[in-house]
């Protein structure tokens, strides 16, 4: 999902204890958790078949999210004789691909600074360009296999709501020039031209990226299972893998289940945010939480006052940032970061959100568009997490001595980048020598996050520090981010 209680918003007004806001309105119907709105409104797949005993495989992937459907498709449309297993603790789709903010965005899931000081500026920018040649291959096979998940290339708007906002717009623009982005890939936009587009209250400039196209996320799992069930890969749901075996003394690489061991000449780990669950990797990506609310259906007066009318998603650039989509069906998705760590990287898996969460984020919500109060309720709130590596970029690996490989630590853009590790995945698997096995992030690794309680302060001080400073620039009129935020940045190293 593209990611503590109370903050006033970024952009909003200072409030004072006594003029606390009034609770969210919810609609007569209103779900909290049960994986997501998206999953109500195209429904829950049935229980998928659980795995029946011990398998043998040529691959076998953990986690049936985007990771482990994408590389099973490149992989099975590569060879069609392989034969691939799929583990799946709950059912396909069921993590944060199944509830995330439905942005494919083509930018770079992970810091292109980090990637170019190891592999050279060249690798970083081609893997800036892959990602962008993502979105459209996203849209392709969805396209290709039948797939309708309601996606729309709209591009992705980044509002700016106050003078420090509005500077960190200017110099991304100015920035991403430098690193050979043109007009074509982005641009600046005055808050009269960012209002033709979508009108949000004191929007003072924005920035706009044809780089990004809308989905119903939970429509794109359901798709992808579906397609790669018709090309003969097995996929056993409700079956947790409790540790992963790497090959030696001969014997192949294994995934262990309750059920049976599934034997495998590679055995690819696909669980991002769920992985500090699998013995042995507690710490590798810390589980970020973040959450949505989804509004009742608006009116057609309302859209006339707010415009989006050409599948534009939508974030910011406050340091605690949100992130928004007009969905098909007339309403607004609206996410950013609820409860954003639970102790010893736990997860709240049912996605159930707190009270306070929910109206935090309608009060963001509303502020940036008052004509939706009084109007719209919360339809549905929920909640997912998301893979952090401590140097906030991802990786796709391939160990061909132990049998073992991994990809993930999306950092919330995973709805594009899964699909580009699934590709990659399937050439270092088929040990093919390609553009994508030279991109900088292949084999990349990280040291491992650090041990609790140190874990669990780190990150409440980090959003302790980014809601500070959205708070002082939201009053404070000058363009200068604040302090407060650049030491955010160096305690976590974003």
């Amino acid at each position: 999902m593209s990611p503590a209680s109370g903050p006033t918003p970024a952009s909003g007004p200072a409030r004072t204890p006594d003029s606390a806001p009034a609770p969210a309105p919810r609609s007569a119907e209103f779900g909290n958790g049960a994986v997501s709105h998206w999953y109500r409104e195209c429904g829950l797949p049935a229980p998928g078949e659980r795995l029946p005993g011990p398998r043998t495989a040529d691959v076998c992937l953990v986690g049936a999210g985007y990771t482990g459907l994408w590389t099973a498709y490149y992989l099975k449309k590569a060879q069609p004789d392989l034969r691939i297993v799929v583990l799946e603790k709950e059912f396909a789709g069921f993590g944060a691909s199944g509830r995330n903010g439905g942005w494919v965005v083509g930018e770079i899931a992970g810091s292109r600074e980090r990637y170019a000081r190891r592999h050279g500026r060249e690798a970083a920018v081609a893997l800036q360009r892959a990602m962008f040649a993502t979105v459209d291959e996203v849209l392709r096979a969805a396209r290709d296999e039948g797939i309708d998940a309601d996606l729309v290339k709209g591009g992705v708007l980044n509002t700016a709501r106050n003078a420090a906002q509005e500077a960190r717009v200017r110099a991304a623009v100015a920035e991403n020039r430098e690193w050979g982005w043109s007009r074509d890939d982005m641009l600046l936009l005055s808050g009269r031209e960012a209002d033709e587009r979508v009108g949000i209250a004191g929007q003072r400039a924005a920035s706009f990226s044809p780089h990004c196209a809308r989905v119903q996320p939970a429509r794109l799992a359901r798709g992808l299972a579906a397609t790669v069930r018709a090309l003969g890969v097995e996929i056993f749901e409700d079956t947790p893998v409790l540790r992963l075996v790497p090959r030696r003394d001969g014997r192949p690489a294994a995934a262990v289940t309750p059920y049976g061991t599934v034997t495998a000449d590679h055995v690819i780990r696909a669980t991002e945010g769920f992985t500090a669950r699998l013995a042995g990797h507690r710490r590798d990506w810390l589980p970020m939480n973040s959450s949505m609310i989804v509004t009742t259906p608006l009116p057609d007066a309302v859209w006339d006052a707010i415009g989006w009318r050409h599948g534009e998603v939508l974030g910011d650039m406050a340091h605690y940032y949100m992130y928004a989509q007009r969905t098909a069906d007339g309403r607004i998705a609206f996410g950013g970061r609820g409860r954003p760590y639970r102790y010893g990287s736990g997860v709240d898996d049912a996605g159930v959100t707190r009270p306070e969460t929910v109206d935090l984020l309608w009060r963001m919500l509303t502020d940036m568009f008052p004509a939706v109060a009084g109007e719209a309720s919360v339809d549905h709130a929920w909640s997912g997490v998301l893979g952090v590596p401590r140097d906030w970029c991802s990786t796709a690996v391939v160990d061909h001595r132990t049998g073992l490989g991994h990809a993930g630590g999306y950092t919330g853009h995973g709805v594009a980048a899964t699909n580009l590790a699934g590709r990659t995945l399937r050439d270092l698997v088929l040990r093919r020598d390609t553009e994508l096995t030279a991109l900088p992030w292949v084999d990349w690794r990280v040291r491992r996050w650090e041990p609790e309680p140190l874990r669990w302060l780190g990150v409440q001080a980090m959003y302790a520090l980014y809601r500070a400073a959205d708070a002082r620039e939201a009053v404070g009129g000058s363009s200068r981010t604040s302090a407060i935020a650049r030491v955010a940045d160096a305690i976590t190293g974003h």
